[in-house]
């Protein structure tokens, strides 16, 4: 196969994987409320539990960005995604076979970590065959197609039952497996298995001030966007409740609203990336409207639900810089060491859904503060800390990643 249809190909099936890895992860909180119903709980206990069941998801791919990334560095771009899909494919169809919370806890967990290796590996694998000035375009086109795959996640749970929607997940992954036989591993992985640095290696992080300092800005950039989904729109209908917004508010269609505008805006996120030259600049522009967008939405009192579904899609275009994060992440690393921070950086990001949620049942209940201002506490704490990393980060555009890391 040409490099040119190989690249093409790569960029059609990490689009792809991506979608079904967006489906599945979003799918819990789409059928968070129907499927702890459908168990038995309601009222506040429903809501604790599902915090509890998105925190172990969430701890899932926090372990799995860690092990998905070093295997990638050490034995190959490719067997990682076969093993990433497959195992959350049959996690997330048995998840549609539970009876009891048990099940929903142990199940979630390995379907996060299953999901874990899926976004950051692709991603790897663009950036490594296609050229410097257009692996922009192929991450925003893996980005904004793949975010849709919330929307459809609610079409279809919006349509079927819940246990239906987790087979159809899983069925679209084993599916996906199909394509992936196709595709040729990276050439820049090939050179560097075949000198002797070392690969995959972690403590490269840990060791060396340099890297670590690098790594946690990465980190940084990325938790606006989990702090959006995590709390704010994951929670939506209680967020409603609390601002006295008229008319019922769902969570799953609250997830699509937010969805259709992250969609829309990884395209734009991307494109101003690729006009400015500049991963920087374009990643500003998303914090600072994302910051403005997330004021008004913390100030908009009685609005009507309509009105609140739309502020929640107008954030949700700003917040489709994870495109441009990705992208950004994978460019800061050599290639023995690239697949390691692109897999497991995100899912640090993700993972801190872990730490703000427990923080923000704290502040919101046992502080007094409210949801409102424990949400808005939080949320400028993150988005200060990532506006500053960004300005600390270096802008990769131009980068060649034809490299060892020391």
């Amino acid at each position: 196969m040409n490099q040119a249809k190989n690249v093409r190909l790569l960029i059609v099936i990490a689009a792809l994987g991506y979608f079904v890895d967006v489906y599945d992860l979003i799918l819990f909180i789409i059928v968070r409320q129907p499927s702890l119903q459908a168990l038995g709980y309601q009222g506040a206990e429903l809501t604790q539990k599902g915090i509890y069941l998105l925190n172990l998801q969430m701890l899932g791919m926090l372990i799995g960005g860690i092990v998905w990334g070093i295997l990638g560095d050490k034995k190959g771009r490719l067997s990682v995604l076969f093993g990433t899909i497959l195992l959350y494919s049959v996690a997330n169809i048995a998840n549609g076979m539970i009876s009891n919370i048990e099940q929903y806890y142990v199940l979630r967990f390995i379907a996060g970590f299953g999901l874990a290796g899926e976004l950051g590996i692709g991603i790897t694998l663009i950036a490594e065959v296609m050229k410097k000035e257009h692996r922009g375009i192929g991450t925003t086109i893996v980005s904004g197609i793949g975010i849709a795959g919330a929307v459809v996640g609610f079409l279809v749970a919006d349509r079927f039952d819940w246990r239906v929607a987790y087979y159809v997940g899983g069925a679209m992954g084993l599916l996906l497996l199909l394509l992936r036989v196709s595709v040729a591993e990276s050439g820049m992985f090939h050179k560097a298995k075949s000198s002797e640095v070392k690969r995959g290696s972690f403590a490269q992080f840990l060791s060396v001030r340099a890297n670590f300092i690098k790594y946690v800005r990465c980190i940084f950039v990325g938790i606006p966007v989990w702090f959006t989904i995590g709390i704010l729109v994951t929670l939506a209908t209680e967020f409603a409740d609390a601002l006295g917004v008229v008319g019922d508010v769902l969570g799953s269609k609250a997830v699509m609203y937010h969805y259709i505008g992250a969609s829309v805006g990884a395209f734009l996120t991307g494109f101003i990336s690729q006009q400015l030259r500049s991963r920087k600049k374009a990643l500003l522009i998303a914090l600072s409207s994302l910051s403005v967008i997330l004021c008004i939405l913390m100030l908009s009192q009685g609005v009507s639900n309509t009105t609140f579904y739309w502020l929640l899609l107008i954030a949700g275009l700003p917040n489709g810089y994870w495109s441009v994060f990705m992208a950004s992440a994978s460019e800061q690393f050599g290639t023995n060491i690239r697949a390691t921070v692109t897999t497991s950086a995100p899912n640090f990001v993700r993972g801190m859904v872990v730490v703000l949620s427990t923080l923000f049942s704290y502040l919101s209940n046992e502080a007094g503060m409210g949801f409102v201002g424990a949400a808005s506490l939080i949320g400028t704490a993150v988005m200060a800390l990532a506006i500053f990393s960004t300005l600390k980060t270096q802008d990769t555009f131009h980068k060649d990643l034809d490299y060892i890391e020391g």
